[in-house]
Formats: C-alpha cells, sequence, structure tokens
C-alpha cells in the first residue's frame, strides 16, 4: 500500500521493492534455527527477534513521501530479521516448556493464537487507516479534488484504490493526495508500533529452560488396554 500510494510504485515493482524483506527473513530464519541447534539456548534471539521488530515498526512511522529508497530497504530488512527470529523460536521455547503431554495441544495453541491476532490486526489495522483517510477528507477536498477521485479516496474505498495517485495530472493535487495515504498509513504503523512495545515487555518473562540431547518419541492416540481388559473385550465380541 505504501509503495503503491505514496511511491507511486506499480503492483510489479512494489514487489520487487519488497524484495529487501522477503531476502533477509529467509536466511535469518534459518540462521535463528542453526543456532538454538549448535547452542541449546532461544531466549535471547526472542529478545532479539522482538527488539528488532518493535524498531522496525517504530521506523516505518518516519515513512513519508520523500524518504528515499535506500532508507526504505535499510528499514525492510530490519524490521525483516526481528520478525524472521519470531518465525519458530517462540515454537521451540513452548515445546520445550510443556510437558511431553501437552506439546501437541500447546502446539496448535500457539498456531490459533497467532492466526487470532494476525486477522485482529489487518482488521483493526484496517479500521485505523479507513478513518485516517476519512479525517483527512476536508483536506482532499480543498484541494479542487473531483467528486469520482473523493468517492475512490474515501476511507470504505481507499485501500482497494491506491494506485490512483498516479492517475492524477496536477502536481500539487497529487501531493496532496500522497501526504492523505503517508499520514493514514503512518496512524496504522503507531497502532503496530504500540503492540509491539507490549510484547518486548512481555519477551522478558520468557525463561530459558535446558534443552535435552536426547530425543523422546511421543505416542499419540487412544492408550492402550490392559491384558485383562483386553480378553474381556475378545470374550464379550465372541460369538457362539
Amino acid at each position: 500500500m505504501y509503495f503503491q500510494s505514496v511511491k507511486e510504485a506499480s503492483p510489479l515493482r512494489s514487489g520487487v521493492l519488497l524484495l529487501p524483506y522477503v531476502l533477509s527473513a529467509a536466511p535469518t530464519d534459518m540462521l535463528a534455527g542453526f543456532l538454538i541447534h549448535r547452542t541449546g539456548r532461544y531466549r535471547e534471539l526472542i529478545w532479539a527477534g522482538v527488539t528488532l521488530m518493535t524498531l522496525g515498526t517504530g521506523l516505518y512511522i518516519d515513512c513519508w513521501t520523500d524518504t528515499p529508497l535506500a532508507k526504505l530497504v535499510g528499514i525492510e530488512i530490519i524490521g525483516a530479521i526481528g520478525v524472521a527470529l519470531l518465525f519458530q523460536t517462540p515454537m521451540i521455547a513452548l515445546q520445550n516448556t510443556v510437558s511431553q503431554a501437552d506439546t501437541a495441544s500447546a502446539t496448535a495453541s500457539l498456531g490459533f493464537f497467532r492466526n487470532l491476532g494476525t486477522s485482529l490486526s489487518v482488521v483493526v489495522g484496517g479500521v485505523v487507516f479507513q478513518n485516517s483517510m476519512n479525517a483527512r477528507h476536508p483536506t482532499l477536498a480543498a484541494a479542487d479534488l473531483g467528486a469520482s477521485v473523493l468517492a475512490a479516496l474515501d476511507g470504505d474505498h481507499a485501500a482497494a484504490n491506491v494506485g490512483i495517485t498516479s492517475t492524477i495530472s496536477n502536481a500539487m493535487q497529487r501531493q496532496v493526495v500522497r501526504d492523505a495515504f503517508a499520514w493514514s498509513l503512518r496512524n496504522m504503523f503507531i497502532l503496530y508500533f504500540s503492540v509491539a512495545t507490549v510484547i518486548v515487555v512481555a519477551s522478558v518473562f520468557v525463561k530459558q529452560q535446558h534443552m535435552q540431547l536426547e530425543h523422546t518419541e511421543t505416542k499419540t492416540g487412544i492408550a492402550l488396554l490392559t491384558e485383562r481388559e483386553q480378553a474381556r473385550s475378545n470374550q464379550q465380541i465372541d460369538l457362539p
């Protein structure tokens, strides 16, 4: 949304501009797994991850219409490294904390809360963005934009019309629209930065426990019947 609305990039170019984020996250995730395997430590990686994620999210707030591309790439890399350190590390920490019998339940619960958090963040962030675009409506109207453009920039439709910026020929009007998008996205990142700050505080309470070198197999399913119960069951199903 930022690259297409504020930087007037095409969908293809905005995808290319996101490559620094993707290319930084993948090797960082592999490096985190390697470090945990070699050292058995995961708490420090969680601390580093939440710190860099919060820092990157906070730096997104400073992204404006005139932010240079080199700075954007640097912010992407910082944020990507922070998020990548939290891909698998919390799961390992959780599985190493609970009992073996509760591993499946704990894993499923973490996945559930992650999906729930993702859904809520998209919805709440979208509401903040829409309300911010509505708040900029008087400024957009004062720029003598056409009725169709104002309708497209309405809070309910702005996210679906991020490419409208490049269609405005008047330079002054285009700058007003870019400022509106940048300001609205900034408010959304302020929300995400606030949530990330809470996560930093919560990460302090993560405890490091010793990771066993021996692998213990966990068998799932219905508990086996004792020999007497099995024999009784066999007698009940025998026909004369």
